[in-house]
């Protein structure tokens, strides 16, 4: 009983799931500003500011891109494709447009930016429909 108590192995399905959800939910927020017209403007004046190339046509990749990723996540399908995406648009915002500030305001991106590579490295889980639809887990 203690052993199962203190092994790695017996909860980490399920708390892959959940913690893959929770933090699709999270991300797909963030994209769901793709469809603010304010928010947008803000995102390109930001890009703009810190003479990002293309900052209008970037933001909105980037707000698909979390909004798109935050859908997969949630159903675990292509999760670790996704986990690259989002390891890519958090890294951008943490270290380039954050300055690495990631023990002040750049703390949530890279914390998120941890989550998608404990996804690309662990994979969806069982509980996902990468497991269902490719008969094994990701």
């Amino acid at each position: 009983m203690i052993r199962k108590l203190f092994t790695s192995s017996l909860y980490f399905d399920k708390w892959l799931v959940i913690l893959r959800v929770i933090t699709g939910i999270i991300i797909m927020k963030y994209g769901l500003e793709v469809f603010s017209k304010d928010h947008m403007q803000g995102n390109t004046a930001w890009l703009k500011d810190i003479h990002f190339p293309l900052p209008s046509f970037m933001a909105y990749v980037g707000k698909t891109t979390e909004l798109l990723g935050g859908i997969f996540l949630i159903l675990g399908l292509f999760t670790r494709v996704v986990s690259i995406l989002l390891l890519i648009n958090m890294s951008v915002i943490t270290f380039i447009m954050g300055n690495a500030k990631i023990l002040g305001e750049e703390t949530l991106p890279f914390l998120l930016l941890l989550l998608f590579a404990t996804f690309f490295f662990a994979g969806s889980g069982k509980w996902s429909l990468d497991c269902l639809l490719f008969k094994k887990q990701l």
